[in-house]
């Protein structure tokens, strides 16, 4: 990506822009764009970020007119510049995730494509199992409910589970008559239940196991042989072939077994003495009772109505629970063994390559310390989840520990976060979610395009110098192309000197009538009084002088200074400031000026007012005037209020000017609006009063309102003022 070329039209109010940015020949990274409001900052970005969302569609025509066809051409290097290498960075973002995309860089392209193979032959495998598994269960999330069950004994993944338990399968299973939810709901109300009821369980378990110990067929010890021990024995001689090959039971009793339906009949008389003891159904009942008065617990509540033992195994309901589980895989048993051994086979290369990837997990450290450390923000970015994200195939989690003064840490999630961010902090944050996306991108082997739109717009100072900060380090990495736009004037002054960009990549926009832009080169890099200096001899710059240096003497000496007074009746109509001529302001520039002693003008004895007025006609009349050079504007603005004050005070002659000390303009205009409440003129002075004050009164540091102030605006301010003399 050494060149990029667009050439577009009627876009977002984009009359017409074509421009090559050429960074391989001009040996930069970066171009500068300084764009006053409403020149074309905004569309320029909303451009590029269509184009990287391939949304090309959403272009609108031109408002005002419809029938002209956008036309929005982006050449890379001679090609259509491809939508995924772009990147249009805006801190007003705030619909910007990167959560689904920053899981891209937390391993190499190659890693990934090993580990997504075998994961997703895995998955693919699992989901057929699961099946399964659900079939003879009925349980309305499996996956879930088996990892959560085993998650104290194994990774808390349904895999690990798989394979911890496969090892003791049983090749006897219990036909249980309920459904898992039955037992095990979602809510955990039968849980709930049973801590509740403790008492009324214990009771019905302790007379269970006396009931159990007297009889001559189970047994309760250290041992017990119950009725789980007897079905799986029923279950292993349920052919008869036991008994057919000769061999027979002899219970302790002296009673000799022979057949299998005898010793089926045995267990169920013994087990029907038991659960119809009559102290064990007053127990039943009034565990039972306890649960009809629980509503949610119905199916519950027929579950255990059918089957009375239930409330023995759920004296240990974790226990039971997983039990439960061994015996849903045993009924697939083969499925479950085939599933865990394959898994096993897999498990040796996904974790070399987990153990690989973690070794990138460094970059998101290093992110998130830069944020820390350069940002200035009530929180602190904390990853939480770093072992889950490639393993289980989760986004990365980012949570944020909220910092009150004096007080403990708070974590908060995103969401919660946002709400008590001041706008400054927020726009911070939305700065990091596009961190991690340009970090992503430093793996691709093709360049990105970043644009960065008015990045620093509205942050205080201190966050705002960490952004030019990261700035800077993308524009030494060689890594990316950046294209800076900015309406803020600070912000481009110093992100050229700071970055020590070359004055060819470094630009203004401007604006034509018929919508079209211009990137000149980039002016007021630096100090702007010296330029002006400089080029004392150009009439415009002559001009633009006086209310510098006539700031210079107010901040050196008073507003009581002579020579302060003369400049000011250069920008003021006084008593005598038609009879001064160009030699007298000259001759304060040199009383004020070391770098102007010994030099000379050849235009001064011309009339100072005709020289101004003649100047800003000039101005006014040059085709294609250059919307951004100051010179240009000081000198209308200056104008203007003479032009506006000699009308003024044509109409109030009963207004004494000489004791006039300060805010002439405005002195003038109030009388006026007093004696001409219904003047036509008003609309047009106001505008004067308005618009003139902060561009003629500046100095080195605040011109940055007369920068962004369309100079159409002020040739339009000087005809209507000049027309009032008419």
């Amino acid at each position: 990506m050494d060149k990029i070329e667009i050439n577009w039209e009627n876009c977002f109010g984009i009359g017409k822009l074509t421009h090559e940015f050429n960074f391989e020949a001009l040996s930069s990274n970066t171009f500068m764009i300084y764009a006053p409001n409403g020149t074309m900052k905004t569309s320029f970005a909303r451009v590029f970020d269509l184009v990287a969302k391939s949304n090309p569609n959403d272009m609108p025509c031109d408002r005002v007119y419809p029938h002209k066809l956008p036309k929005f051409e982006i050449q890379s290097d001679g090609s259509p510049i491809s939508p995924e290498n772009i990147l249009v960075v805006n801190a007003e973002d705030n619909g910007f995730d990167a959560a689904h995309k920053i899981s891209r860089f937390l391993a190499s392209q190659e890693l990934k494509e090993k580990y997504d193979v075998i994961y997703f032959e895995l998955e693919e495998r699992k989901r057929e199992f699961i099946k399964k598994l659900k079939a003879v269960s009925q349980s309305t999330d499996c996956e879930e409910e088996i990892v959560s069950t085993f998650a104290d004994q194994s990774k808390d993944t349904f895999f690990e589970v798989l394979l911890d338990n496969s090892k003791d399968l049983s090749d006897t299973t219990i036909k249980y008559n309920f459904k898992y939810n039955d037992i095990f709901d979602k809510k955990d109300n039968v849980k709930k239940f049973l801590d509740k009821n403790q008492s009324l369980l214990n009771q019905y378990v302790t007379d269970y196991t006396t009931l159990l110990s007297k009889s001559k067929f189970f047994k309760q010890s250290d041992n017990p042989f119950g009725t789980a021990q007897a079905n799986e024995i029923i279950k292993s001689i349920e052919d008869n072939s036991f008994f057919e090959a000769g061999h027979k039971f002899v219970l302790e009793d002296g009673t000799e077994i022979t057949d299998a339906t005898v010793l089926k009949q045995i267990v169920q008389e013994e087990l029907n003495k038991i659960l119809t003891n009559a102290k064990l159904v007053q127990a039943f009942e009034k565990f039972d009772k306890a649960i009809g008065a629980n509503a949610e617990l119905r199916v519950f509540k027929r579950a255990v109505e059918k089957d009375n033992t239930l409330l023995v195994e759920l004296s240990n309901y974790n226990g039971f629970q997983k039990k439960v589980w061994k015996n849903y895989l045993s009924e697939i048993k083969t499925e479950s063994l085939d599933l865990a051994k394959h898994y096993e086979d897999k498990k040796v290369k996904l974790e070399k390559i987990i153990a690989e990837a973690k070794k990138e997990i460094s970059l998101w450290i290093k992110i998130i310390k830069t944020f820390n450390d350069r940002f200035y923000v009530p929180f602190e970015v904390v990853l939480v989840n770093q072992q889950d994200i490639l393993l289980k195939q989760e986004t990365a989690n980012l949570e944020f520990d909220y910092i009150e003064k004096n007080e403990s840490p708070i974590r908060q999630k995103k969401e919660n976060l946002l709400k008590i961010l001041s706008k400054g902090e927020q726009r911070a944050f939305f700065i990091l979610q596009f961190l991690f996306e340009i970090e992503s991108r430093k793996n691709s082997s093709e360049k990105h395009l970043i644009v960065f739109d008015d990045i620093a717009d509205s942050f205080d100072y201190k966050n705002k110098f960490a952004i030019i900060e990261y700035i800077r380090d993308l524009h030494l990495s060689n890594d990316f192309r950046l294209i800076i736009l900015t309406h803020n004037f600070d912000f481009y002054r110093t992100i050229a000197s700071r970055m020590d960009l070359p004055r060819p990549v470094v630009y203004m926009a401007s604006k034509s009538e018929n919508k079209e832009i211009t990137l000149h080169t980039g002016q007021y890099r630096n100090e702007i009084f010296g330029y002006f200096v400089k080029n004392y001899k150009k009439s415009r710059f002559f001009i633009s002088l006086i209310p510098f240096v006539r700031n210079i003497i107010e901040y050196t000496e008073s507003i009581d200074c002579y020579d302060y007074g003369t400049l000011t009746k250069s920008m003021h109509l006084k008593i005598d400031s038609t009879s001064l001529t160009v030699q007298d302001i000259f001759d304060v520039f040199q009383s004020r000026l070391v770098k102007l002693t010994g030099k000379s003008i050849d235009f001064g004895h011309e009339n100072l007012i005709e020289y101004l007025y003649n100047t800003a006609d000039e101005v006014f009349n040059e085709p294609n005037l250059n919307e951004i050079n100051l010179e240009n504007k000081i000198t209308l603005a200056i104008a203007i209020r003479l032009k506006a004050e000699e009308y003024l005070i044509g109409k109030l002659p009963e207004v004494d000017i000489t004791t006039i000390t300060s805010n002439q303009t405005n002195h003038l205009f109030q009388a006026y609006k007093t004696k001409y409440p219904e003047s036509n003129a008003i609309s047009i002075l106001a505008q004067v009063n308005l618009m003139t004050p902060e561009n003629i009164h500046i100095n080195a540091f605040m011109f940055e309102p007369l920068i962004d102030m369309s100079v159409n605006h002020l040739k339009d301010l000087f005809k209507k003022t000049k027309e009032l003399h008419l």
